[in-house]
Formats: C-alpha cells, sequence, structure tokens
C-alpha cells in the first residue's frame, strides 16, 4: 500500500459519515481509513489488510527460483554462470564444465543455506505470531480467535500481561474514568509505564451487551509510521469527538496494572504502526568495497584485452604456422578461418584467465567481515557489567569502515552524559539556591560541604536525594508564597505515574529524567505528588493532600520546547502553570516581570556555564470566561478536518502568553565515566569531534570544556549567535579571517583575498596553524545549512578541531551530517542514544547506539551499539584498525596469488600457437582458489594484527593510515598486480628454461608437459606460501596450521591424483599414473623450484628490509620499541636475580616503568607523547604522513565541486 507521508491528512465534512461513499482498495493510495464497530461486511469492502503479518520472504516451492534469481542479481554470480555457459560449447573450451561450476555452486550453496536459516527462523516466529489467541466480540459473544483471524472493525478484550494485537482505539477498561497502562518497550524501548485513555463517551460501555450495541464509525488518518501522533474523530449517535494519540493502543505494546480492557481495530497487521516502523534501512557500503567494484572492472577490462592479445596471436600463427599442419592438426568442422579460429581462442582464453577474479573473493570477504562482527560481539573490554550489555555489531558489512573514521557526530544528553538527572539549583522570585556558602562568605567546594539537608521532617521524601542548601528547606518552613507556589508548579506542570506499592512507598514513572528529577524535588520540599485521574492530580503540600482539578495538557514537543497545565484549585480559581526552554519561555513573559527576568537571566547564564540544564517556570491566572470560551475554541481545532495540529498549537500560543516569571531549575547531568580520555584519545588520532545538542549554549560549552573537546589552550573558540542570514554570514567570514591572520606568515605567498578564492579554500583553511573551535545556535545554523552558505559554513567547521551546535534539532543533526558527507572525502560517524538521533545514525556512513536511558531506538537504527561511550575508542582504535589492516592486506595477498596463478596462461600461450592450452592439471584449477589458497588468506584476514591492543590505544596516531586510505588503494592495487605480473613471468620462464636442456636421471629427456606442469603448480603453491608467511604479522596456531596444513593438501592431493588407484576407479580421468612421483624424485626439479621461490621472493624481502631501515612506518617503529622495552626487562630480571639481596615495600601494586596515565588524562601530555613517539621513526619518517596528508587535502578538490563521496586513491 502507498501511504502518503504529509500530515495532516484531509477529514470527511462535519457531520455524520455518509455510509453509502465508496473507498478504493487498500493497495490504492489510500487517503483516510474508515472503520465501523461490529459490521465486518461494511469493512470488507475497503480490503483492508488482514492481522496477519508475514516478514518471511519465502515458501517451500518459491525458495529456490527466487532465492537463485535474488543471487543472479549480483553481477560476480551473473559473471560466473556466462563463464559456465561458455564451458560447456565444446568448440571454445578447454577446460572441464566443474572448474567453475564446483566453485559457483558451493558459493550459490552456502548462501542459500545462510538465507534458508534466516527465513525459517522468520517463519517460526510469524506462525508464533499469527497464532497468538485473542478474545474477539463476534455476534454478541466473546469467542477466542487467532491474531491472523481479527479484522478491522473489530472489539477485542485485552486482559493483564497481555500483548496488544492490533492497532486498538482505547473504547473501556476497568479503571476509573476509561484508563488504562501500557508498556512500549517493543515499540520505542522504554520500559516506564504510559497511560492511556478512553474517550468519555465510551469510558461506559464495559458491559458486553453495551459494546455489542455499539456501531460507532471512526474516521481517521491513512496507515502511516509515526508512533507518537494520531489524529482521527470518532462519529456515534449523530456527534463527533476527537481522538487522538493518548487514546490508541498499538500493537506491540503490553498491558500492566490493569484488570482488562476494550478496544476497536483500526488498524491491522502491516497497516499497524509496529510493522510500519519495520522498514529496511538502507544498505550502507564501505569505500573499500567501491573501490572493489571499480578494480574489478579494470580487471575485467585488462581479461578482454589479455584475451584480444591471445586471438590476434592465434588467428596469425593458425594463418601463418598452422595451415601447415592441416593433415595432423586439422581444424574443427565449424572453423573455416584463421580469424573465426581467433574468434573462438578468444573466447577459450576468457574462460581459462577469468580466475583473475575468483568468486571465492566475495565469499571470503563476507567469512572475514563475520569474523571481525564476532571478535566485537565477544569483546569483554567492550562489556558493561553495570547494564549487563555487551557491544553488538549489527551489520557485518561495515567493519573495515571503523578503521577510516575522520568526522565523529555526537549527542551530548545519554551519549556524552549519563542522563541521570539530578536537581541541584534553582533561582525562585530573584534569589538563588544550591550553592553552600563557609563562614567567610566563600562558596563551599563540593568536598567542603556540610552535611546534606534533612528531610526527616518529610515521611514521604525520597531518601536517595540530596540537596546541600538548607535555605531553600527554611524558605519553604517559613511558608515564602513564591517558594511554595515554585514547587507547586513542579508537582502540578508534568505525565509522570505514581505507583504506591506499599504505604507510603511512592515509585515515580518519568517518560524522560528531567521530570522524575523535578517532581522528586518538589516532593522532597513537602510538594507530593500522589496520585492523578484523568480530571484531577493530588498533591500532598505540607503533609496536607490537596486535589486539584485538571482541566487541560499542553503536552511537549520538539517545536513547542514548553509544557503547560491548567487547574483549578479547591478554591475554584484557574490557574495555568508552565515549564520550557528558556529560549522559547522568556518571550512569552509579561512585560511587568522585566528586573525579576534580568535577574533570573544571570542566574540562567551562571548555571549553564557550570554545565546545567535549565527550565523556566512561568504562571498565568485565568478567569472562569475566559477559559470557557478558550476551551471552546481547543475543542473545535481538535474536530478540525484539517490542519489539527496547527490549529491546536496556534490555540496553545494564545494562552501560554503575558505569564508571570517564577523562576528556574539547573539539572546536572553528570559526564559518562572515560569521556575526556576517550575524547583526547580520538582527537590525537586526528578524529575531528562534532556534538550536536539540543541544550543551550551555555551548557554544551561548559561540557565541552568537561569533557576536553575545547581547551585553555586552544587559539581562539568562535562562537556563532547571529539571528539573520546576514548576521551568520559576517561572523562565519570573521572567523575565517582570523584563522587566516594567524597564518599569514606561514603563507605561500599567496594573500588572504587570493586564497579566498582559490578552488583549494578548505585545504588552505585546514592547514592553519592553530587549534580553533566553533559554536554555533540552532538558529544560526538554520541560516548556515541554507544553499548559498552551506559551504562557507563547512568550510569554516571543517578548519576548527572541534564544532559545537547548540538547540539543534533532530533534522537539523541530519542536515549536519548529510552537509559533511556531501563535500568531504571522509568517513563520517554519528553517535547518539535516544529517538531525536536516530536520523543522523541512519544518515552517518556509520551510526552507533548508546544502550541508555532513553529506550533503545538508536540502538535498533545503529550499526554497531554498546552501552558508554568510552567503548568508542576501543570499537575505532582496535577493532576498526584491526579491522581496516586486516582487510587491506588479505586484499592485496589475494590479487597477488590470483595474478601469479593466471598469468602463467598468457605466457604459455605463446609457446603452444595460443591454442588455449592450460599449463596446470584441470583439478589444479579448480582447487587452487577454494583448497590451496584460501585457508592460509582467511587466518590472516581474520587474525592478523601488526601492534597489539594496548599500542592501539597508546599511540593513536596509528590509526591515520586508515583516514588517509594508504593500505589498499589504486596505487597499492597496481603494486600488487606488478608484483604478480612479476612472479608469473619467473614461474613460467625459469623452468621453461630449466627444462630446455634437463635430463632425468636415467638419461631421457625432462622437458614433457605434465613435468612441466607439475614443477610450475609445485613452485606456484611454496612462493605464495612463503609470500603469506611474510606477510602474516602476527603468528597463531591457525595460522601455522593452515599455511603448512595447506602445503600437505596440496602434495597428498597431487599423489593421490597421480595414482594407481584413481586410475583404476576413474582411466578417463587420471591418465598419468605416477607422474608425480617422477617428477619431484628429480634432484632438477627441486633446484629448480628452489631457484624460482628464491628470486620471486627476494626483491620482496630486500624491499622490506630497506624500507625498515631508511622509512619506517610508526607502526615499525612501534613493533620495535616493544622488542627494546622486553629485552631491557629480561635483563632487569636477571639483573634482580644476580644482585638482591634484601627487600624493601613498595607503595604500588605494579612496576615503577613509567607507565601512560598522564598520556591519557592529559590532552597536552597526550599530544606531546604522540610527537615525540613520531620523532622516534628519524626526521623523514616523522613526516611521512603529515606530508601524505598535505597532498591527499592538496589534491581534494573544493566542496563546491563535490557530490557523495568520491573514492579515495
Amino acid at each position: 500500500m502507498t501511504v502518503p507521508k504529509e500530515m495532516p491528512e484531509k477529514w470527511a465534512r462535519a457531520g455524520a459519515p455518509p455510509s453509502w461513499s465508496r473507498k478504493k482498495p487498500s493497495w490504492a493510495t489510500e487517503e483516510e481509513r474508515r472503520a465501523r464497530a461490529n459490521d465486518r461486511e461494511y469493512n470488507e469492502r475497503f480490503q483492508y489488510a488482514s492481522n496477519c503479518i508475514k516478514t518471511s520472504k519465502y515458501n517451500i516451492l518459491t525458495f529456490l527460483p527466487v532465492n537463485l534469481f535474488e543471487q543472479f542479481q549480483e553481477v560476480a554470480n551473473t559473471y560466473f554462470l556466462f563463464l559456465l555457459i561458455l564451458q560447456l560449447i565444446p568448440q571454445i573450451s578447454s577446460l572441464s564444465w566443474f572448474t567453475t561450476i564446483v566453485p559457483l555452486v558451493l558459493v550459490l550453496t552456502i548462501t542459500a543455506v545462510k538465507d534458508a536459516t534466516d527465513d525459517y527462523f522468520r517463519h517460526k516466529s510469524d506462525n508464533q505470531v499469527n497464532n497468538r489467541q485473542s478474545q474477539v466480540l463476534i455476534n454478541g459473544i466473546l469467542q477466542q480467535e487467532q491474531w491472523m483471524n481479527v479484522c478491522v472493525g473489530d472489539i477485542i478484550k485485552l486482559e493483564n500481561n497481555q500483548f496488544v494485537a492490533a492497532d486498538l482505539l482505547l473504547l473501556s477498561s476497568s479503571e476509573p474514568h476509561g484508563l488504562c497502562y501500557i508498556e512500549t518497550a517493543e515499540l520505542d524501548g522504554e520500559t516506564n509505564m504510559k497511560v492511556r485513555q478512553a474517550i468519555p463517551v465510551t469510558s461506559e460501555l464495559g458491559d458486553i451487551s453495551k459494546l455489542a450495541k455499539f456501531d460507532g464509525e471512526v474516521i481517521c488518518e491513512p496507515p502511516n509510521n509515526k508512533l507518537d501522533k494520531f489524529s482521527g474523530t470518532l462519529y456515534w449517535k449523530e456527534n463527533k469527538f476527537p481522538l487522538s494519540n493518548q487514546n490508541m493502543l498499538l500493537r506491540g505494546c503490553v498491558l500492566r496494572n490493569t484488570e482488562w480492557c476494550f478496544g476497536l481495530v483500526i488498524f491491522a497487521g502491516p497497516d499497524t504502526k509496529l510493522m510500519q516502523n519495520s522498514g529496511r534501512t538502507k544498505f550502507k557500503r564501505t569505500s573499500i568495497d567501491r573501490l572493489m567494484n571499480t578494480l574489478v572492472l579494470w580487471i575485467f577490462g585488462f581479461l578482454v584485452c589479455m584475451g584480444v592479445i591471445l586471438a590476434i596471436g592465434n588467428a596469425i600463427w593458425e594463418h601463418e604456422v598452422g595451415t601447415r599442419f592441416q593433415v595432423y592438426l586439422p581444424w574443427d568442422e565449424a572453423v573455416d578461418s584463421a580469424f573465426f579460429s581467433g574468434f573462438l581462442s578468444f573466447w577459450s582464453y576468457i574462460i581459462i584467465l577469468n580466475t583473475v577474479v575468483p568468486i571465492s573473493l566475495y565469499v571470503s570477504v563476507e567469512v572475514i567481515r563475520l569474523g571481525h562482527s564476532y571478535f566485537i560481539n565477544w569483546d569483554k573490554k567492550m562489556f558493561c557489567m553495570k547494564k549487563r550489555t555487551p557491544a553488538e555489531a549489527r551489520t557485518t558489512t561495515l567493519n573495515e569502515e571503523l578503521g577510516q573514521v575522520e568526522y565523529i557526530f555526537s549527542d551530548k544528553t545519554g551519549t556524552l552524559t549519563q542522563n541521570i538527572m539530578v536537581f541541584n539549583k534553582c533561582s525562585i522570585n530573584g534569589r538563588s539556591y544550591g550553592d553552600v556558602f563557609d563562614v567567610l562568605g566563600h562558596k563551599a567546594e563540593l568536598g567542603e560541604r556540610p552535611e546534606p539537608v534533612n528531610f526527616s521532617f518529610n515521611p514521604l521524601a525520597d531518601k536517595k536525594f540530596l540537596f546541600w542548601d538548607p535555605t531553600l528547606l527554611e524558605a519553604v518552613k517559613m511558608g515564602d508564597p513564591h517558594t511554595h507556589e515554585f514547587f507547586r508548579l513542579l508537582s502540578l506542570c508534568h505525565t509522570v505515574m505514581s505507583e504506591e506499592k506499599n504505604e507510603g512507598e511512592l515509585y515515580y514513572k518519568a517518560q524522560s529524567p528531567d521530570e522524575g528529577a523535578l517532581v522528586t524535588a518538589a516532593r522532597n520540599f513537602g510538594f507530593v505528588f500522589r496520585s492523578r485521574t484523568p480530571k484531577t492530580i493530588t498533591v500532598h503540600e505540607m503533609g496536607t493532600a490537596i486535589t486539584y482539578q485538571l482541566l487541560a495538557i499542553l503536552d511537549f514537543n520538539n517545536i513547542r520546547k514548553r509544557m503547560s497545565v491548567i487547574v483549578r484549585n479547591p478554591e475554584g480559581k484557574i490557574r495555568l502553570y508552565c515549564k520550557g526552554a528558556d529560549t522559547i519561555l522568556l518571550d512569552r513573559l509579561h512585560h511587568s516581570t522585566q528586573e525579576l527576568l534580568n535577574t533570573t537571566t544571570d542566574h540562567l547564564n551562571e548555571y549553564a556555564g557550570e554545565g546545567l540544564r535549565t527550565l523556566v517556570l512561568a504562571y498565568k491566572d485565568l478567569d472562569e470566561e475566559y477559559y470557557e470560551e478558550w476551551a471552546e475554541r481547543r475543542l473545535q481545532a481538535s474536530l478540525a478536518q484539517d490542519s489539527r495540529e496547527d490549529r491546536l498549537a496556534s490555540v496553545y500560543e494564545e494562552v501560554e502568553s503575558d505569564m508571570l516569571l517564577l523562576g528556574a531549575t539547573a539539572i546536572e547531568d553528570k559526564l559518562q565515566q572515560g569521556v575526556p580520555e576517550t575524547i583526547a584519545l580520538l582527537t590525537l588520532a586526528n578524529i575531528k569531534i562534532w556534538v550536536l545538542t539540543g541544550d543551550k549554549q551555555e551548557t554544551a560549552v561548559n561540557i565541552g570544556y568537561s569533557c576536553k573537546m575545547l581547551t585553555d589552550d586552544m587559539t581562539e573558540v568562535f562562537i556563532v549567535t547571529g539571528h539573520t542570514v546576514l548576521e551568520v554570514r559576517e561572523e562565519l567570514r570573521k572567523a575565517r579571517e582570523k584563522m587566516m591572520d594567524s597564518s599569514r606568515t606561514v603563507g605561500n605567498g599567496f594573500t588572504y583575498q587570493e586564497k579566498l578564492s582559490s578552488s583549494k579554500l578548505t585545504s588552505v583553511l585546514e592547514a592553519v596553524a592553530g587549534e580553533y573551535a566553533l559554536v554555533i545556535n540552532g538558529h544560526s545554523l538554520a541560516h548556515a545549512l541554507e544553499a548559498d552558505m552551506e559551504l562557507e559554513f563547512l568550510e569554516t567547521a571543517c578548519a576548527c578541531k572541534a564544532v559545537i551546535c547548540c538547540r539543534v534539532t533532530p533534522l537539523q543533526k541530519a542536515q549536519v551530517v548529510e552537509l559533511v558527507k556531501k563535500y568531504k572525502k571522509a568517513v563520517t560517524l554519528a553517535i547518539g542514544d535516544g529517538a531525536n538521533d536516530v536520523s543522523m545514525i541512519k544518515t552517518a556512513h556509520i551510526g552507533v547506539g548508546i544502550s541508555g536511558q532513553e529506550g533503545i531506538q538508536a540502538v535498533l537504527a545503529s550499526d554497531y551499539s554498546f552501552s558508554q561511550f568510552k567503548f568508542l575508542q576501543r570499537l575505532l582504535l582496535v577493532h576498526g584498525r584491526w579491522s581496516y589492516l586486516r582487510m587491506c592486506k588479505f586484499l592485496c595477498y589475494f590479487f597477488y596469488k590470483n595474478f601469479a596463478f593466471t598469468m602463467v596462461h598468457f605466457w604459455f600461450g605463446f609457446f603452444c600457437g595460443f591454442s588455449a592450452q592450460t599449463v596446470y592439471d584441470q583439478y589444479f584449477i579448480t582447487l587452487y582458489n577454494i583448497v590451496y589458497t584460501s585457508l592460509p588468506v582467511l587466518a590472516m584476514g581474520v587474525f592478523d594484527q601488526d601492534v597489539p591492543e594496548q599500542r592501539s590505544m597508546e599511540y593513536p596516531k596509528l590509526y591515520e593510515p586508515g583516514q588517509l586510505n594508504l593500505l589498499f588503494n589504486k596505487r597499492e592495487f597496481f603494486i600488487c598486480i606488478a608484483q604478480g605480473i612479476y612472479t608469473s613471468v619467473l614461474m613460467f620462464f625459469i623452468p621453461y628454461g630449466a627444462f630446455a636442456e634437463a635430463t632425468r636421471d636415467d638419461g631421457t629427456q625432462l622437458a614433457d608437459y605434465q613435468s612441466f606442469a607439475v614443477t610450475v603448480a609445485t613452485s606456484l603453491v611454496i612462493v605464495v606460501s612463503v609470500q603469506i608467511g611474510l606477510d602474516t604479522g602476527y603468528w597463531t596456531a591457525i595460522n601455522h596450521f593452515f599455511i603448512w596444513g595447506s602445503l600437505a593438501v596440496y602434495f597428498a592431493i597431487l599423489f593421490a591424483m597421480h595414482s594407481n588407484g584413481l586410475f583404476d576407479m576413474f582411466p578417463n580421468q587420471f591418465r598419468f599414473v605416477g607422474n608425480a612421483q617422477n617428477t619431484l624424485a628429480q634432484p632438477t626439479v627441486w633446484l629448480t623450484i628452489v631457484l624460482t621461490t628464491v628470486v620471486c621472493i627476494m626483491p620482496v624481502v630486500a624491499f622490506r628490509f630497506l624500507r625498515l631501515n631508511l622509512k619506517p612506518d610508526l607502526s615499525d617503529t612501534v613493533r620495535y620499541t616493544q622488542l627494546v622495552r622486553k629485552k631491557q626487562k629480561a635483563q632487569h630480571r636477571c639483573m634482580r636475580r644476580v644482585g638482591r639481596t634484601g627487600s624493601r615495600r613498595s607503595g604500588y601494586a605494579f612496576s615503577h616503568q613509567e607507565g601512560f596515565g598522564e598520556l591519557i588524562m592529559s590532552g597536552k601530555n597526550m599530544r606531546l607523547s604522540s610527537l615525540a613517539l613520531s620523532g622516534f621513526t628519524t626526521r623523514s619518517s616523522s613526516s611521512w604522513i603529515e606530508s601524505l596528508r598535505r597532498k591527499k587535502s592538496d589534491s581534494a578538490s573544493s566542496p563546491s565541486g563535490g557530490a557523495d563521496k568520491p573514492l579515495k586513491g
């Protein structure tokens, strides 16, 4: 079904809905949903989806054809199928069909088994859900029905702890006023209970006989995926009643603390909001994937070129030489000319040379990625003991991209901070509370503070709540009216649910930690929120129970950024209480509060400067007549046929004006453990961190300093707060000018204006001297992201070491990430913990979800997840760097070994009349990639390391080669290809030359075709095995077993294929009995193999030796220093054994060797340590990475010419 995405929808005109109106079937565009209670015949006319869900893709009949169709949509599989078809044509195939079909079938089978297993579990899950039982009201009787048989318009009875079967309109419940409680963990991950309420007109329909007569009709929005919104109207008894999300029970929720309830099915099966949200996430590909696709196309072009060369050679040879041997070597019947012989030879060589791109490459890549994903999942150092939460790789396709990240976009609340809120300070009527002063009037620090405030006067106080300023409690006890009104507002203006398990033991269920902290603070200061109904709130004020009539809740959303309640107190006085963001609320205050506003603003700035989250509180008295008029306008807006939300917002805006200021609250959200150290390490790895937060500027800046993003050593922190396009452009221009002015002395003779107009502006700006940071507000960012200014903003921001965007919306977060993706040659990573971070996480190349206090929506949308921000350093610097290193080494070796293997056929073509005869035995060709050389390269790709994990964390500069894409690019690819071609030349011509005059021990000629094939094949397997031994940096038992085991398997299969036993069973297939034994018994053959191996390998050894001594990498230096340390430790132990005669206790529990505590704790010291380390490598080496970085930035085009992220190479 196609679902319109624009909201709100167009509703039917006022009055009772015409039952005769015709409706398009659900497969067409659905503009509105109509559902009539207890009338299946009417509802079936609209052909709505049934409640049966199907997430599986196949059944027994369709699995084979559909799965094969899907697999052959992969270009590689189609290519190898095409080769197989060619091999079935006898005129052009010199290889048996099984050389291609065996690996192809193996790959297809492995993939099919994986797909079938996944689909089996999907079938199992679908059947389990579809066969759940539900009580449905049919013909006035409650009957047990399977979920799959529930239809739109049915009335369902739910009982406590049952799952909701479909999206229901709540009609009635066992609780007073039609209330019910639900848990939405399966929808949004939030485990706190939420309340839903039936509309008053249906809340009395608790009797089955009344429900059986209910014939109301609902007209509402069509199916969509918006979990927090619903707009509809109930038409019943010639009246209409507005419906909202508060009246809905969504599929996937669980009924809690409610004995029973009845609901009317509005959306069923795939139309439910749960299923609408289960759409597939956009498939992400790595830069290596994209590069591989390009390289495979190049290789295919190279293959065609080789085929053309050999085909031309065949045509010439047949014309000039072959015609003389027609008697002995006649052409096939279909061949009538040398040209046609060359044409057939072209296809023959395409078949023979196709192993330059083996199908096993793609399978091996997936196996390696799967292994890397398991390493992340199994990492105990990323396991959170407190939450019992492991790290999880939710995708297997992005592991190596973790080693190439240049930009991190992070949420603040719950990601950098704990999202555990503590009421810290407040401002009431111009006086600030929360600080403690000593006898001299100086502010006391935390360690110097006296005992916390004693709340023993209040038997309902929360014993975990701590507050340090006793003057606030004194003001409450003294009966200060402003203080009382302040806490009264906090106890009334919220959506918290209260649960009292035992007398006096209150448990609050809050939708956000902020709300919970504020209500708990009011509770401890004597204003205890006790209970609520849909129309009342009961508060114990200083021990006295007072019940307020709840007239209206004007709820919070990301646009309003405030929440209000309208209540009537027992004296009949109506008052509006409002709390919200200062940027919103301060503009809605009465002008008479100006003096108080100035004082409170100073307090707000002070609180924000300390990193506290602030809210402003205000109230407004309403007279009865005005409220009645306003309530009528609100009712009309809620019944509006279109633009319902806009009309309600306008009505809310009207009443939330000219309010009187009460004060402000300040809540502390502490940093997570390890955040400063993590950010310092990632910064040293040349990763730029941008914080995108909804908090106010001062709070975000203070957190920036706390987590070491911003430091006092920075040259300047630019703050952009312009309200207009011109102001923002001017502030960005001044920031760029200051950066350029500070670098004028190191400029290359250009003036600033020349640089500004240069096409390499970004490169120039990023090369400026000094460290800068940029802080920009949400309203300024809105202008900066406009099409004509986004490049100026990007150029300025990318030149800064740190960027903080404040007061941003979820959409702006995604826009900032998209901007960097669009114009920069960089891998982006977004990390967050809440639903407001989902768009950012999905937009970035890599999305990371924090399983924190705000549910699991961010985790569900992410590629990787864990519970604490500090694990990000290990994910990138250890797992990411290793994954990138392993994948690059795997690809380099894979292309090398296959070119060395395949190109021998090319050289042989010049000596066999271009007849497409193969050098190797056809069984060797089949088994080379799937048996002889597959496991050693897989072991290297899964287990290899250049330095241990501790060194990866200690030396973050090791991360930079991945950012610069140094280990596998087009240059490295051509080097591998050149080495492979060089090896193939020696592999062919050394045995060819040696065999030309060689004889056996008995004096007979050694040079026969099969002996030559065995010699070349054996040389090849030994050479590539030695080469992977040189490439392996970290040896495990598995590496040894696979490398030497593969060699042993090669010789075992070789001797078996030339044995009498196989000849006796298959005389037509294994005709060369004893050839391997006879050939390998000759000393000349072994001398040839040794010579070939030495000549192939020695240049590689020599080159690596010279590079290690003349121009070592940073990883080489780290390995060297590690070896030196081991030797020093060994010498130290020997000296202690010899010279120690006495004993002295040490105050330390570990060795006195200099550690890295200061390196990690201090950003400045870390920077110096890394510089000192790079100085280890000799002067030429220390500038190596930097010169490449400058070269990369110089070659990068200006952002104005950018598109999607291009390949690095």
